[in-house]
């Protein structure tokens, strides 16, 4: 029994890694358009700020992608999620919302809020980082 869940467990990640793939690929191309796009319209070579914007909230998009499918792959290929790696991904994440987030709409408890969730993962992630890789714990694959 334990052996067919580990097998359907398989199943769904690569399943999910080739969703993620597909995914990846197209907002990839999505992302070569948009700039494509924006760089041949007036004014031609300059984009403006809502272009760029825009331009830098998908790759963004794209490379939390690319984070999941690694983080995917770990866990597929190792059978365990690192704990940096989910932290890159959160930083990721709420960096993209900070990049397309529009101040002058959000109050500045909402702004405080954010604020506390980039300082909480960062201090996260600086601590896993700590333990793993300097003076702290050792890794236990190691």
């Amino acid at each position: 029994m334990l052996s067919l869940i580990k097998k359907f467990e398989r199943i769904i990640v690569t399943t999910l890694i080739v969703m993620m793939a597909v995914t990846i690929l197209l907002a990839t191309i999505e992302l070569g358009w948009l700039i494509i796009k924006d760089v041949v319209t007036p004014p031609i070579i300059l984009l403006e700020i809502h272009e760029l914007l825009d331009i830098f909230g998908l790759f963004l998009l794209v490379l939390l992608g690319i984070e999941l499918v690694s983080t995917l792959k770990t866990y597929l290929t190792e059978n365990e999620v690192h704990v940096e790696v989910v932290f890159a991904v959160a930083l990721i994440a709420i960096g993209r919302k900070v990049i397309i987030l529009d101040v002058k709409d959000l109050s500045s408890l909402s702004l405080i809020g954010i604020a506390s969730i980039i300082i909480s993962l960062s201090i996260g992630y600086f601590l896993v980082k700590r333990a793993f890789h300097g003076k702290g714990l050792q890794d236990p694959k190691k």
